[in-house]
């Protein structure tokens, strides 16, 4: 799920997707009708990815709430964020239990569930790519192993290497035999 270029903009309603960047802002497309506007540097933007939900622990990003939210419904529309309070709060609590109720209101449940229904509208959210088994966690470590193996040969091999160069170095070499060139004469003294 990326929801690296969704952004929320204060005072215009839905979520928008950069498209581009101008000189003094963006060119942003509403997720509801498709149109594009300009998205000026002195709006209030709020990108998606940089929101997170209050927990009884850490902060949770709001990306993960959605992923929570699009397993529990099997990637179908959550419930509508106009249902009573009550409703949206068992919703919410369903799809995250840890959430401080304190500093979670319930605008913010709506607003969370108004998101995630036009995201999932627009096919932007998908499933996490599930996790690796676990016999392909052992392949893979067979791999790291048998390539680490090889390295060390190498490595031995390398080192065995300049050790037989310097003890064939120290051996004595051989004079080559004095041969006589055949019509070449010496001559005593200068020329």
């Amino acid at each position: 799920m990326d929801i690296s270029k969704v952004i929320s903009i204060s005072g215009m309603p839905g979520l928008y997707k950069v498209v581009a960047q101008a000189n003094n802002g963006f060119i942003v497309e509403s997720l509801i009708d498709g149109k594009r506007s300009p998205a000026y540097s002195h709006y209030r933007i709020s990108g998606l990815e940089d929101i997170s939900i209050f927990t009884t622990g850490d902060d949770i990003p709001l990306k993960d709430v959605f992923q929570k939210m699009f397993d529990k419904q099997k990637g179908a529309p959550a419930i509508d964020h106009k249902a009573k309070d009550e409703d949206l709060k068992k919703f919410f609590e369903t799809v995250l239990p840890e959430y401080d109720k304190e500093r979670v209101h319930v605008s913010d449940i709506r607003k969370a569930i108004q998101w995630y229904n036009a995201l999932q509208k627009t096919d932007l959210l998908t499933a996490e790519p599930e996790t690796k088994t676990e016999a392909e966690e052992e392949n893979k470590e067979k791999v790291k192993l048998s390539a680490s193996e090889e390295k060390a040969k190498k490595a031995t091999a390398a080192t065995r290497k300049p050790k037989a160069a310097a003890t064939s170095a120290k051996q004595p070499t051989k004079a080559a035999p004095k041969v006589k060139a055949a019509g070449v004469r010496k001559t005593g003294g200068g020329a």
